[in-house]
């Protein structure tokens, strides 16, 4: 099946502390563009939503402007920025470095689907 979107249109918005993301779900796909503004930072902003110690969420992205440090739970560390892309796997934390917003598009097959996703109470 053809699929065509535009992010200008996205399936839904998610605001959180700081930031927020323009989601498109595909048949295979959901694609979003995370805008994260200076002094974000993963366990500060999301935590609180994610409810888990470190952010579960595996990326696969490109950095369209901005720069954005991520420490994985092991203590690896690695910086990105504009024209990176990058691979990180789910226990990680993430915070904006310096004072431009960081913008990144996301390619994981399930980041658009549960980051940042308030769960309603059942």
């Amino acid at each position: 099946m053809l699929e065509v979107k535009t992010i200008e249109k996205p399936d839904e918005r998610r605001d959180f502390p700081r930031g927020h993301l323009d989601a498109l779900h595909m048949t295979g796909l959901d694609f979003a563009v995370g805008t994260f503004e200076p002094g974000w930072r993963w366990s500060e902003s999301v935590k609180p939503i994610a409810k888990t110690e470190s952010c579960q969420v595996h990326h696969n992205g490109f950095v369209v402007k901005g720069r954005m440090r991520i420490r994985m739970d092991d203590g690896a560390e690695a910086e990105i920025g504009p024209g990176d892309v990058f691979v990180v796997p789910a226990g990680h934390d993430a915070w904006v470095v310096g004072s431009e917003p960081c913008v990144l598009y996301d390619f994981a097959g399930v980041m658009a689907q549960s980051y940042a996703r308030v769960e309603e109470d059942a």
